[in-house]
């Protein structure tokens, strides 16, 4: 019963994430502004991280089950 929550939270971190990195992707390669007034790289890695540590959490929930 407990369970139940852990693959909702993993699939909403896992889709989150996954869905983040693939959009920072397209915006990079295609040369266009990841954040307004940001400059690219940082804007770029900054959301990487956070994409990277979403899958990450989604993966630890996954676990939990």
């Amino acid at each position: 019963m407990e369970s139940g929550p852990a693959i909702f939270a993993g699939g909403v971190f896992a889709l989150f994430g996954g869905a983040l990195l693939v959009w920072t992707a397209v915006r990079v390669r295609h040369r266009e502004p990841v954040a307004d007034g940001v400059r690219q790289f940082l804007s770029a890695g900054a959301s990487g991280v956070v994409a990277v540590t979403a899958l990450a959490v989604g993966v630890w929930c996954f676990t939990q089950i």
